[in-house]
C-alpha cells in the first residue's frame, strides 16, 4: 500500500490528481475521507490511501506492508498559503447577502451525496468557517460605517476588508492548528489525530513548549523511513524524482499483479473482461516518460483551473490581491513572528532538504534498469490480509507513556517552585 501524507498548502493536490491518479484507478483507492479515515484495511484492492489525516493512521495500516511519502514546503511560505487559502475560499460565500444564508448554503453542499466539500477537509472545516465569519462581520462593518478613503496598499493588512495577517498568525485557532502544523502532522499529533490518546500528548507538548523537541525528534524518525519526501519549492525536480522513485515502481507492481491474475484464473477462464485488477488500464503501457509527460499537461490544466477559481474568489475582496509582489510588502517583525512560532517545522524542513538530497544522490548514481536500495523500495506483499503491527502500536505507547512522565515532572517541578516562591 502507498499512504500519501498530505501535508496542506504543499502542492499535495497537484501530485494527487496529476501523479497518483494517473497510476491508480478510483477501485484501488482506499475509501477515505480527508477529515476522517472510514476504510476497511482486508479489502483486496485497497492499494493508495491520500489523506490528510496525520502519521496516527498507521496504527490502522500493517505497517511492514505500507510504504509512506509526503511533501513538505518552507514553512513561511506554507503560513501565507494556508492565510490565503482560508481567505479565499471563505470569500466565495460572500455572494450570499448574509452569513446566516451562507452557512445554510454551505451545510446543503456537505450534505450532498458523493460530494466532498472543503467544508467538510480538515484543517478547512476549522479555517474556513472562521474566516467566513469574520470576512462578513468586515462587510457588515464597512455597510454601517462607510468604505474607507483609502485602502492601502499592503493586501495583508487591509483591516476593513479582511483579517490582517498579523492578528491571523496570533490567533488562537491559528495557534492550535497551522503552527508547526508539518511536525505535529508527520508526528501524528495533530487535533485530527486518530488515536484518542495523542489529543492528550498534543495537549501537553502545547502547553509545555519545551517538551517540542522530542516531537520534532520522532517527526524526523519518520521521515527517515518515508519512501519519498519531496520539496513544494523544488517542485519541478521534486515531480521529477517522484516519477523516477516511486511511480516506475507502482507502475512495476500494477502490472505484476496484472500477470499474476491472469496466471490464476488461466487463459479461458470465465468472465474474461474482468480478469484484471480495476484500474491496471492506468498503467497499461505506461512508463515514466509518458508518465511525465501526462503529468505536465495535468499540471498546466489544473492550475488554469485553481487560477480561475481564485480570480473570482478574491473580486469579492478587492483591492485585496495575494500575490507574490504583496508578499514583499509585509513587514520583517511579522516575517520574524511567523519563523519563530513555527521553529520546529523550521528545522524539520532543513531535514527535509537533506533527505531530499540523499534521493538525489541515489537517482544520479542509479544505472538505468538498476535495482533500488531496500530504503526506497515500495513496500509489497501479495498477501492482503490485514495484520497490525504490534511493535509499531507498542512504540506509540511508549512514546505517549513517555510524554506524559515528562508533563508530570514537568507540572511536579512547577508546582514545587510555587511552594518555595
Amino acid at each position: 500500500m502507498l499512504f500519501f501524507l498530505h501535508v496542506p498548502r504543499t502542492g499535495g493536490r497537484t501530485y494527487f490528481y496529476c501523479f497518483l491518479k494517473k497510476l491508480y484507478s478510483s477501485s484501488l483507492e482506499c475509501p477515505r475521507s480527508y477529515d476522517k479515515l472510514r476504510f476497511d484495511p482486508r479489502k483486496r484492492n485497497c492499494r493508495l490511501l491520500a489523506t490528510h489525516d496525520d502519521y496516527s493512521i498507521m496504527s490502522k495500516l500493517a505497517r511492514e506492508r505500507t510504504s509512506v511519502v509526503t511533501i513538505l514546503r518552507n514553512p513561511i511560505d506554507r503560513v501565507f498559503s494556508a492565510y490565503e487559502f482560508s481567505v479565499e475560499v471563505a470569500a466565495r460565500f460572500l455572494v450570499h447577502s448574509n452569513l446566516t444564508s451562507a452557512t445554510k448554503t454551505s451545510k446543503t453542499v456537505r450534505l450532498k451525496k458523493g460530494v466532498i466539500s472543503t467544508l467538510d477537509i480538515w484543517p478547512w472545516k476549522y479555517l474556513v468557517p472562521w474566516m467566513m465569519e469574520d470576512l462578513f462581520a468586515r462587510r457588515d462593518a464597512r455597510k454601517r460605517n462607510g468604505p474607507p478613503n483609502a485602502y492601502g496598499n499592503d493586501s495583508y493588512n487591509m483591516k476593513e476588508i479582511v483579517m490582517p495577517l498579523h492578528e491571523f498568525i496570533n490567533h488562537p485557532v491559528a495557534l492550535d492548528i497551522i503552527h508547526n502544523g508539518a511536525t505535529f502532522q508527520v508526528a501524528g499529533l495533530t487535533n485530527n489525530s486518530n488515536i484518542w490518546e495523542m489529543h492528550e500528548v498534543r495537549h501537553c507538548v502545547m502547553t509545555h513548549q519545551t517538551l517540542g523537541k522530542y516531537v520534532l525528534e520522532v517527526a524526523k524518525k519518520r521521515l527517515d523511513e518515508m519512501l519519498y519526501v519531496g520539496l513544494t519549492e523544488d517542485h519541478r525536480e521534486s515531480a521529477t524524482m517522484f516519477a523516477n522513485l516511486v511511480g516506475a515502481q507502482v507502475i512495476s507492481q500494477l502490472g505484476a499483479s496484472n500477470a499474476a491474475t491472469e496466471s490464476e484464473q488461466g487463459p479461458f477462464s470465465g468472465n474474461q473482461g474482468n480478469n484484471t485488477w480495476p484500474g491496471e488500464a492506468q498503467s497499461e503501457n505506461m512508463t515514466v516518460g509518458k508518465l511525465m509527460k501526462t503529468y505536465e499537461t495535468c499540471v498546466t490544466k489544473l492550475r488554469s483551473t485553481q487560477s480561475k477559481r481564485r480570480v473570482n474568489s478574491m473580486k469579492r475582496i478587492y483591492p485585496t490581491n495575494f500575490t507574490k509582489e504583496a508578499r514583499l510588502l509585509v513587514s520583517e517583525p511579522v516575517l520574524n513572528q511567523i519563523a519563530l512560532m513555527n521553529g520546529l517545522d523550521v528545522e524539520l524542513y532543513k531535514h527535509a532538504q537533506k533527505i531530499f538530497g540523499r534521493q538525489h544522490q541515489v537517482m544520479d548514481q542509479k544505472p538505468p534498469n538498476s535495482t533500488l536500495p531496500d530504503r526506497w523500495k515500495i513496500m509489497h506483499n501479495k498477501s492482503y490480509e490485514y495484520m497490525g503491527s504490534a511493535w509499531e502500536i507498542l512504540c506509540l505507547f511508549l512514546f505517549i507513556f513517555l510524554l506524559f512522565f515528562i508533563c508530570l515532572y514537568v507540572n511536579a517541578k512547577r508546582r514545587k517552585s510555587k511552594v518555595k516562591i
